[in-house]
């Protein structure tokens, strides 16, 4: 099955990891320290931590940036739960601001939220593609809110030349097997802070220092979010091919744009002429019309060999949420979930594999689309 993203592990990969194996480090060593500076050498930004997950790094870069209970974060919606349940775990309450047919955050919505109370926003670059991070940072400047990007499906991603990881006071990159890079789980906190990167650091290792000899400290609360030698060795390997891999994704994303254009029956995610994005996904959003057939289509590309998923059921409408905040409704933010099929777009993937999935959507949203 041609899955919606997946891996692309080589046989330098398997020799770099093997090595690594084979050394007198597997849990603490140079390759971590490694994998960082690669990241900011990348990215452009000052410091990079690595944890075991990008959930992990969530949980650190709210931490330490002095998150508490009862401020508020203004987020999106749309996007994987570990988004919001990190500050909400440190007593922090969600503030959702809708989103547009794209999967990113209205940046037109924010300024209208902010209250007293408000500490951060905190913004997601659904699919790859990045937020409107210049309006973002000046409504953050203007009200002196912390602005975390959790970049989860953005590495490699730009604007105007400029690598994401580089302009929020956070960014929170996932090397989980499904994205465009993997250590097969993991994440990292990219920022030009050293402060924060001097805390994140503890945060991520127990709260502990080291002053020589046998000697160390624990000097604040911690905790044990480390990555393993293990996974940073993958990660090295992996960076290497980034741009491959995100061109292989973004050549078959642009003839998904050009097959599809004007079709009558969905639309597709406009990339903005400044931009590069990753392509995690390759999300299509069904017309109106064809929302009641959304389950029907889901299952007759899955048996057509296509791995199509959804990307997200807004986060609100969890029962935890509802429990701890009560009932939420944002008209775009549902419409987009209501519409959003992510199709296979990888680096795994030839031409041909492109071709049959273009026309096996396109047969398929068709037959329900003469049923309207």
């Amino acid at each position: 099955m041609l899955s919606y993203s997946t891996q692309l592990i080589e046989d330098d990969d398997i020799e770099a990891v093997t090595k690594t194996l084979k050394s007198p480090f597997l849990a603490q060593g140079p390759r971590v320290e490694e994998f960082e500076n690669e990241l900011c050498r990348y990215s452009g930004a000052k410091y990079a931590v690595c944890f075991n997950s990008a959930t992990s790094a969530l949980q650190g870069a709210y931490s330490v940036c002095g998150i508490k209970e009862g401020d508020e974060i203004i987020t999106t919606p749309i996007s994987f739960v570990a988004t919001s349940n990190m500050f909400v775990i440190l007593g922090a309450k969600p503030i959702w601001c809708d989103v547009k047919m794209d999967g990113n955050i209205d940046e037109n919505l924010i300024e209208s939220l902010i209250t007293p109370n408000t500490k951060a926003v905190c913004v997601v670059d659904f699919a790859g593609k990045p937020v409107e991070m210049k309006k973002i940072k000046d409504i953050a400047k203007k009200y002196n809110l912390l602005l975390i990007d959790d970049a989860s499906h953005a590495l490699g991603s730009s604007i105007e030349g400029k690598k994401i990881g580089s302009f929020a006071d956070m960014s929170i990159f996932s090397f989980h097997a499904i994205k465009p890079i993997t250590t097969s789980e993991g994440g990292a906190v990219l920022s030009d802070d050293e402060e924060f990167a001097k805390a994140l650091r503890l945060f991520r290792s127990h709260g502990i220092i080291k002053e020589g000899l046998w000697k160390s400290d624990m000097v604040e609360m911690g905790y044990n979010l480390r990555m393993t030698e293990i996974a940073a060795s993958l990660g090295i390997s992996q960076l290497k091919k980034l741009e491959r891999f995100i061109a292989i994704r973004d050549k078959i994303g642009r003839y998904f744009d050009d097959v599809f254009r004007d079709n009558g029956m969905f639309v597709t995610q406009k990339i903005d002429s400044n931009m590069v994005s990753s392509r995690h996904l390759y999300p299509i959003l069904l017309d109106k019309k064809l929302h009641p057939f959304k389950e029907q289509i889901f299952v007759d590309l899955q048996q057509k060999g296509l791995g199509v998923q959804v990307h997200y059921k807004p986060i609100y409408q969890n029962r935890f949420y509802i429990h701890r905040f009560g009932e939420a409704k944002l008209k775009t933010a549902e419409e987009f979930y209501n519409s959003e099929i992510s199709i296979p777009c990888n680096q795994t993937m030839s031409m041909e594999d492109a071709k049959y999935v273009a026309q096996s959507v396109v047969d398929v949203v068709g037959k329900y689309m003469e049923m309207v």
